[in-house]
Parts: C-alpha cells; sequence; structure tokens
C-alpha cells in the first residue's frame, strides 16, 4: 500500500491536473499530503498560496521578501518547475513540468485559467548586448511579463522580457515569442508571428 501511494504522489507530481478529480479514498491522503508540502515551502520561502492548489514536492519556488510569489486558488504547480520571484498567479493556473519562470526585477504577472505546458521559458529580464564588454558584464535590465486570462503557452515556447499576451490568446508549441500579443490571436514561430485567431476556430 505504502510502494502504490509513494507512486501515486510521484504521478499527481508529473500530472497535477490528476489530483483534482481524485476519488475520495484517495483525496483524503492527497490533501494531508499536499498540506505538509505546502505548510513546509511556506515555511521557508516568501510564498502564498491561495486554497485548494496542488504543488508538487519536486518543484522549486524561490521567493524572498520584495521577490515573493503569490499563487492564487486552485492553481497547479507540476514536478521540476522553476519559479523565482517576483510572480503572481491568478485562479487556477497550471505550470506544467520543466517550465522555468523567472520574474526578474518587475515580475511576471499570469491570469485566471492560463495554462503553461512543460518545457515553457519565461524570463522577465535581460543582459545588454554592447560590444564594449563580455556578456557576463552587461547590465541587467528587467520590463516584466504579463499573460492575460485564459491564455494557452504551448510546450517549449519562450517569452522574452517585457512581453505582454493578451487574453484568451495562444502560443505554438516551440515558438518564440518576442513581441506582445493581442487578445484571442494564435502566434507561432520564431520570432512568433499571427498565424490565426481562436474565434475563427470552428
Amino acid at each position: 500500500m505504502e510502494a502504490y501511494r509513494t507512486q501515486h504522489q510521484l504521478r499527481l507530481s508529473h500530472m497535477p491536473w490528476l489530483y483534482f478529480v481524485l476519488k475520495p479514498r484517495h483525496r483524503a491522503w492527497a490533501a494531508a499530503w499536499q498540506a505538509e508540502v505546502q505548510a513546509r515551502l511556506t515555511s521557508l520561502e516568501t510564498i502564498e498560496l491561495g486554497p485548494g492548489c496542488f504543488i508538487a514536492p519536486e518543484a522549486r519556488l524561490f521567493g524572498e521578501p520584495g521577490r515573493g510569489i503569490r499563487i492564487g486558488p486552485g492553481c497547479a504547480i507540476a514536478a521540476d518547475v522553476f519559479m523565482h520571484g517576483p510572480i503572481t498567479l491568478g485562479r487556477d493556473v497550471s505550470v506544467n513540468a520543466g517550465a522555468r519562470l523567472d520574474g526578474g526585477a518587475k515580475g511576471i504577472r499570469i491570469g485566471d485559467g492560463t495554462r503553461i505546458a512543460s518545457g515553457v521559458a519565461i524570463y522577465a529580464f535581460d543582459h545588454g548586448l554592447a560590444p564594449d564588454r563580455p556578456v557576463k558584464d552587461q547590465p541587467v535590465t528587467s520590463r516584466g511579463i504579463t499573460l492575460g486570462d485564459d491564455v494557452w503557452i504551448g510546450a517549449n515556447a519562450g517569452i522574452t522580457d517585457g512581453v505582454t499576451i493578451g487574453d484568451h490568446a495562444v502560443v505554438a508549441m516551440g515558438a518564440v515569442v518576442t513581441r506582445d500579443v493581442p487578445p484571442w490571436i494564435i502566434v507561432g514561430g520564431v520570432p512568433a508571428v499571427p498565424i490565426g485567431d481562436r474565434r475563427d476556430a470552428t
């Protein structure tokens, strides 16, 4: 029984959407397990968690005073996610396995219901490129990144500093977003360009 439960915890860590549909007999032990995971995390890091969240114990969340992480109700953070504040997640946001988010100085804000697939990279900072010094000695800048409500970021996509993605937009798998995306628009490619509109979908 213990081996089964350990394996089930690992399954939930990598596919946290399953946590929200567990049968009552499994939800009881899973909720107690999550309470322990979340209590330990919030005791060690500057992190606020809304009710009903799932946080994989294999996720790496780091928040400091002034660079905290706020996670709204019903969010799911999968295994091997890296998050460094300042980051704010709305309600019912999912961040899937292996995604990497760093808020830089200005932060990342993510709206309600947004989905971030596996391997996504969102970095709210950048290095200068002036030719008078090595990259390691360049100044670091940060403008911040905003994702609206009901946004879908496909697997292995990247979002660069300063970008705003409007409500209901979609970023295709593997795309690199370097400029703002209007609401409802689907973008793909490197660099990402509009390839469709969700309102036209059948």
